[in-house]
């Protein structure tokens, strides 16, 4: 299975484990900030974002969806809300950011629509052809294996059901440096200011620098079997949505 360059990106340049473990580890200890952190560097187009990747769903009136790297459940929430399926599953490695996604469900009344559990991109718990359609936002930066988590997604989404996928990119022309200058500086700053962790926001750049971004990742994806396979650019190019079939 092939192998890309953000698969060798970690979050702790020093520790002996491995990516999965490392991200999971960081997640965990910035979990309590996360949801503000992603509205504040954002200035709440994140939000945006989701709903427009969401909505590639509509026309399919998805009954059972599963929400890879759901961490706080915001994907997973908003799906619910905007195309009222019978079932929402996510899935997250990390604990810290479950058990705040179930505090939000709990919250909102929701835990009878939308389950959170672990569980693992590259090794998923559940039976072939299981979900009408997957969603997977800004979490497949942090798979270990890019290939292998796209297979798995394959594999227990049900013919004709679709995958869409939400990542950062990189813009081009002039806005491009003050995105690097952004993703550089500012964002860490601001990590180690609310979050008390600079390395997971470094990561984060470092990550998003390393990504096989626009038709590359089509091209992945077409290699994990998926057709159908479009992308929409959000923002300058700033995120993408990806999108393909079963």
């Amino acid at each position: 299975m092939a192998k890309f360059a953000h698969d060798e990106i970690v979050p702790y340049q020093e520790s002996g484990m491995e990516k999965k473990e490392q991200v999971a580890e960081m997640f965990n200890k910035i979990a309590f900030r996360y949801d503000f952190l992603n509205r504040f560097l954002s200035a709440g187009i994140d939000v945006r974002w989701r709903k427009k990747a969401i909505r590639q769903l509509a026309s399919l009136h998805p009954q059972q969806i599963l929400d890879v790297a759901t961490g706080t459940g915001d994907v997973a929430i908003m799906t619910y809300q905007l195309l009222h399926p019978k079932k929402i599953t996510g899935i997250d490695i990390s604990e810290g950011m479950l058990e705040l996604g179930r505090k939000k469900l709990q919250k909102l009344h929701l835990t009878d629509h939308i389950e959170l559990c672990s569980g693992d991109s590259e090794v998923i718990p559940f039976e072939d052809d299981s979900f009408d359609a997957i969603t997977v936002a800004f979490g497949v930066r942090n798979f270990q294996h890019l290939e292998k988590g796209l297979r798995e997604m394959y594999r227990v989404l049900r013919p004709g059901g679709k995958l869409v996928v939400l990542e950062f990119s990189k813009p081009a022309g002039l806005f491009r440096g003050l995105f690097n200058l952004y993703m550089n500086v500012i964002t860490p700053a601001f990590g180690k200011l609310f979050a008390k962790n600079k390395d997971a926001y470094t990561y984060l750049n470092h990550s998003v620098q390393a990504f096989p971004e626009g038709q590359t990742f089509l091209n992945i994806m077409h290699e994990a079997r998926f057709t159908q396979t479009y992308l929409k650019k959000l923002t300058l190019g700033v995120c993408t949505i990806y999108c393909g079939s079963k």
